[in-house]
C-alpha cells in the first residue's frame, strides 16, 4: 500500500471518528452548547483541556523552536506555568461563580454592560488572532499527507471542524476532543520513543536526552554540542544573553496562558468546583506528557538531521544532492525545506553563515560559498518518520496527529468566538429577550460565521505567526488575566476601574507590538526596527503582555479607589465567589 493511502486512512478514519462523537454528544440545549451541561467528568475534562491547548503551534512548532537550544525553553517554561496559575488562582473560582463564559463573568461580576461588551472585544481579538495559526497549520499538514495545496487543505479542515463543532457545542467538542488528544499524544510519543531508542537505547525520551548517544559513545548533549559548535551554530546547551526579556517573555506567556479565554471556559463545564480543581490538575498531567518529550524529540530530531547531511562526519564531504533520500526530495516540493547549490560542488552544505568567524575560516578553507540548506524548523516534527525511516504507519500517524492538534484548538477558539456573540453580546446586551431556541440557533450561526471568518484569516494572514501570537498572548496577559484577578481577589476594583484597566492593558500592548512589528502588521509601517538595541529597556514585542498586565492593574485599581465603591450586593457577590 502507498504511503498517500495509509495517510489516507489515518486521517479520514479520524474525521469519521470525530464526527461519529459530535453526533453521539450533540448539544440539545443553550446550557449543553455552552458548557456541555456542566457534567463532563474531571479526568476527560483534563485530557479536552490539554487538546485544547495542544495547538498546531505546539504539535508542529514547539520542537522547532528547542531544536534551537536552550535559549527557547521559555515557551515550555511558560506554557506549563500558565497551568499552574490557572489551577491555583481562577479554576476554583470561575467555577463557583457559574458563568457561561469569560465576558459573562465580568459583565456579571462588575455589574455593566460596558464591562461585557470591552472583554467581548478583546476575546474576538485575542481568539481570531490565535486561531489563524491553527486553520494555517491544518492546511499545511493536510498539503504535505494528503498531497493537496495548503488553501484545499485549510478548506477541508473548516468544513470538519463546522460539522462537529456547530452540530455539537461545547458538549461534542469535549468529547471530540479527548479522542483528538488520545491521538496526537500517541502520534507525538511513539515516533520520540522510537528515534530515542534507535539513537541512545532509551525508550524514554526524557532518558533518553540524558543518555549516551550510541553510535559515539558520547552523552547526547555533548555529541549535539560538538556537532552544532563544528558547524558554527551555537552549542544546545548554551546560556541566554538576554536573561530580562526571557524572564519577561516567560511571564508573558504563563499570563497569556491563564487569560486565554478558550482555555478558561473548559472549566465551566465540570459539576463542582472540587472537580474545576482536580480538571486543572489532570491537564497539566497530560500537558506535562508532551512538553515533556519535547526537549528530548527536539534534540534528537536536529542531531538526526544534521547526521542526514554530514553521514561521515561534519569534517568530512557533505550528502551530495543527487544521493538526498527521499524525504528531502518530499519536503522540497511543499517549500520548506530548500536547496541551493552556491559553490555548485553537487553537495549540500549546511552551516550557520551568519557565524562571521566561523564563515570567513573554516567555510572559507572548505570551499563552501555560503549556507546551501534552509529547513523551515516547523518540519522536525512532521517529518521526523521519514527522517529516521520510521514504518509508514507511523507516517500516517503523525498526519492524523498533526492535523488534530490544529483541529482541536481551532474548535474551542471557534467556540468561545461564538459564545461571546451568541451569550454576551445577544442574548445579554443587544436582545434580551429572546428565547433559549432562538439563542442556540444564533450561537450556531455565530459559530458558522466564526468559521468562515477564521477560514478567510488563514487563507489571508494579516501577519507571520510570531506576528499574530505575540497579540493573543499579549492581548489575553494584558486584559482577561487581571481582570479576573481583580474580579476574583479585590472586591474594590468596580466597573469604571475594570474598563479603564482592560483599555489601557490593550492599548499599551497593541500599540507596543505594532510600533515593532508594523501597524496592522502591515510590511514596512513599523515605527522602530524590530531589534535588541532599539527595544525600550530591553522588552521585546514577545514580552510587553506582562507589562501590559501590571498597566492593567494599576490602572485599574487606581480609577477604582478614585470613584465609587461597587454596590454591597456585588461586594457580597465576590465574598460568597472567595469564602462559600
Amino acid at each position: 500500500m502507498s504511503q498517500f493511502w495509509i495517510n489516507f486512512i489515518f486521517v479520514i478514519g479520524s474525521f469519521i471518528i470525530y464526527t461519529a462523537i459530535a453526533v453521539w454528544a450533540r448539544a440539545k440545549s443553550t446550557r449543553e452548547f455552552y458548557i456541555a451541561g456542566g457534567e463532563v467528568n474531571p479526568v476527560m475534562n483534563g485530557m479536552a483541556t490539554a487538546a485544547d491547548w495542544l495547538s498546531a503551534a505546539s504539535f508542529i512548532s514547539v520542537a522547532g523552536l528547542i531544536s534551537v537550544g536552550y535559549v527557547n525553553s521559555s515557551f515550555i517554561m511558560g506554557w506549563t506555568g500558565g497551568y499552574v496559575l490557572l489551577a491555583t488562582l481562577l479554576a476554583p473560582y470561575m467555577r463557583r461563580f457559574g458563568a457561561y463564559t469569560v465576558p459573562d463573568f465580568v459583565g456579571k461580576r462588575h455589574g455593566t454592560k460596558t464591562a461585557r461588551v470591552v472583554a467581548v472585544g478583546c476575546l474576538l481579538i485575542i481568539s481570531l488572532t490565535y486561531v489563524i495559526g491553527q486553520m494555517t497549520g491544518a492546511g499545511v499538514a493536510f498539503s504535505r499527507f494528503l498531497e493537496v495545496s495548503s488553501t484545499n487543505g485549510l478548506l477541508i479542515s473548516s468544513v470538519v471542524v463546522f460539522f462537529y463543532a456547530v452540530l455539537g457545542g461545547m458538549k461534542g467538542v469535549t468529547y471530540t476532543q479527548v479522542a483528538q488528544y488520545i491521538v496526537l499524544i500517541l502520534a507525538f510519543t511513539i515516533p520520540a520513543a522510537y528515534l530515542s531508542l534507535m539513537m541512545t537505547g532509551h525508550i524514554l525520551p526524557q532518558t533518553g536526552l540524558y543518555g549516551e548517544h550510541t553510535a559515539s559513545g558520547l552523552p547526547l548533549l555533548e555529541k549535539l554540542n560538538l556537532v552544532v559548535r563544528d558547524l558554527g551554530f551555537q552549542d544546545y546547551t548554551a546560556d541566554v544573553s538576554n536573561k530580562w526579556n526571557m524572564f519577561l517573555f516567560t511571564l508573558t506567556l504563563m499570563v497569556g496562558t491563564a487569560g486565554l479565554p478558550h482555555v478558561i471556559i473548559r472549566f465551566f463545564t465540570v459539576p463542582n468546583i472540587q472537580d474545576a480543581r482536580w480538571s486543572a490538575g489532570w491537564a497539566l498531567v497530560f500537558i506535562a506528557l508532551f512538553y515533556t518529550t519535547v526537549p528530548s524529540l527536539a534534540a534528537m530530531a536536529r542531531l538526526n538531521v544534521l547526521e542526514t547531511v554530514y553521514p561521515q562526519g561534519t569534517d568530512k564531504p557533505a550528502l551530495a544532492y543527487d544521493e538526498r533520500p527521499e524525504w528531502f526530495k518530499t519536503w522540497e516540493q511543499t517549500g520548506l525545506l530548500k536547496v541551493d547549490d552556491k559553490n555548485k560542488d553537487g553537495r549540500i552544505q549546511f552551516y550557520n553563515e551568519g557565524n562571521k568567524t566561523f564563515a570567513e575560516g573554516t567555510a572559507k578553507e572548505r570551499g563552501w560559498e555560503g549556507n546551501e540548506l534552509t529547513v523551515n524548523n516547523d518540519i522536525l516534527v512532521l517529518a521526523l518518520p521519514e527522517v529516521a525511516n520510521m514504518p509508514g504507519w507511523l507516517i500516517g500517524l503523525m498526519a492524523a496527529g498533526g492535523i488534530a492538534a490544529a483541529l482541536s484548538t481551532a474548535s474551542g477558539l471557534l467556540l468561545a468566538i461564538s459564545s461571546a456573540v451568541s451569550h454576551d453580546l445577544l442574548k445579554n446586551t443587544l436582545m434580551p429577550h429572546i428565547s433559549e431556541k432562538t439563542e442556540m440557533l444564533y450561537a450556531r450561526l455565530a459559530m458558522t460565521g466564526a468559521i468562515t471568518v477564521a477560514t478567510w484569516l488563514g487563507l489571508n494572514p494579516p501577519g507571520f505567526a510570531a506576528q499574530t501570537v505575540a497579540l493573543a498572548f499579549g492581548m489575553a496577559a494584558a486584559t482577561l488575566f487581571p481582570a479576573l484577578i481583580m474580579g476574583i481577589f479585590v472586591k474594590r476594583v468596580n466597573n469604571k476601574g475594570a474598563v479603564a484597566g482592560m483599555l489601557a492593558g490593550a492599548a499599551l500592548t497593541i500599540g507596543y507590538i505594532f510600533m515593532y512589528l508594523g501597524w496592522f502588521f502591515i510590511p514596512g509601517t513599523n515605527t522602530f526596527p524590530n531589534t535588541p538595541e532599539h527595544w525600550i529597556m530591553g522588552i521585546s514585542p514577545l514580552s510587553v503582555g506582562v507589562i501590559g498586565a501590571v498597566t492593567n492593574f494599576v490602572v485599574a485599581i487606581g480609577v477604582s479607589l478614585a470613584t465609587e465603591e461597587p454596590s454591597e450586593e456585588i461586594q457580597e457577590m465576590v465574598r460568597r465567589v472567595r469564602y462559600p
